[in-house]
């Protein structure tokens, strides 16, 4: 009994590895006969585990989805990362993950053998998490939108602007974007027939959905980088553009999505779009990258630093 009960769960993890199997590659794999994997994969269908089976020369085994959820099985890595990633959507943007992510996370730590919980708990002492305070999106219009994205079909939703105003959208849905802060919606407005990006927490969907349609090529190619500098632009009162010289490798080991869209230029300088609520704070945080820059744009910080400039030279004795 013991070695049928190893043998199937060993079974569920190659189902799991790859799309599909044919019988001859699962008896090799586990040692046994085509007719044994014929017998597991009638057992485990009993236990509620949907797997398609086709004859023929091309035929095989596929584990569908249902109604049952296998037995995950993860090495020590997976399985460290998993647990970190719980705790961390502990102070998540998504409404209500917080606890849901807690529960998942009590039963997994019930199961870790020692030599993982010893690992895990050295991660958790070592960390402190910053929550933020931002607004937070319902999981349900997350996973909404994304089937949406998925089945390319058009949404409709009440979408409240940056103004307070609130208006009726019909759009077709690209991508969903989360640059560590918010999560924002890319996407195809159909009456302004243009792309437009909108903060998730702002949608209420409307159902059922709209018809189906065929995707369009994003802007400039890139769905990211498009949503961060829309994202910037609206939030900042000082938008800026800046090079930085230094190499794009190194920066982008500093700074997060937040910070703005960083892009290369030559080998040994990179330009940065970003922005601040005040000039004073766009400009401590330019200096506390800690690397020679150039404003590109606009030319009111420029003269804002020639006057600081000058005010740092006074205050030297120069």
């Amino acid at each position: 009994m013991l070695e049928t009960s190893v043998r199937l769960l060993r079974l569920l993890a190659l189902l799991q590895a790859r799309p599909g199997w044919s019988g001859a590659e699962l008896a090799d794999r586990l040692a046994v006969t085509t007719r044994t994997v014929r017998n597991d994969v009638e057992r485990l269908r009993i236990m509620g585990y949907e797997i398609h089976s086709t004859t023929g020369t091309a035929g095989g085994y596929r584990l569908g989805a249902g109604s049952a959820l296998p037995p995950l099985l993860l090495n020590d890595e997976e399985v460290v990362a998993v647990v970190v990633s719980l705790q961390a959507a502990a102070g998540s943007t998504v409404t209500g993950i917080e606890e849901t992510s807690l529960r998942a996370l009590t039963k997994l730590q019930r199961m870790l053998p020692s030599r993982l919980r010893h690992r895990i708990e050295a991660v958790r002492a070592a960390t402190v998490a910053v929550p933020g305070h931002g607004p937070t999106v319902d999981p349900e219009t997350l996973t909404s939108i994304a089937a949406a994205v998925r089945d390319h079909e058009t949404l409709r939703f009440d979408y409240l602007d940056h103004r307070g105003d609130e208006g009726r959208r019909t759009a077709e849905p690209h991508r969903l974007v989360f640059t560590g802060r918010r999560w924002y919606l890319l996407a195809w407005d159909v009456d302004r027939r243009d792309w437009r990006t909108f903060r998730a927490d702002r949608v209420r969907l409307r159902t059922p959905n709209g018809p189906r349609f065929t995707p369009r090529e994003p802007p400039e190619g890139d769905a990211a980088a498009h949503v961060v500098r829309g994202a910037g632009s609206a939030a900042w009162r000082h938008p800026a553009v800046v090079r930085l010289h230094a190499p794009v490798e190194v920066m982008g080991a500093r700074l997060t999505a937040a910070a703005g869209l960083l892009r290369a230029d030559g080998a040994d300088a990179c330009v940065l779009e970003t922005g601040g609520d005040s000039l004073h704070n766009l400009t401590a945080f330019l200096t506390a990258l800690d690397v020679p820059f150039t404003v590109l744009d606009p030319p009111e910080l420029r003269a804002h630093l020639r006057a600081l400039a000058e005010r740092y030279r006074a205050a030297g004795g120069g």
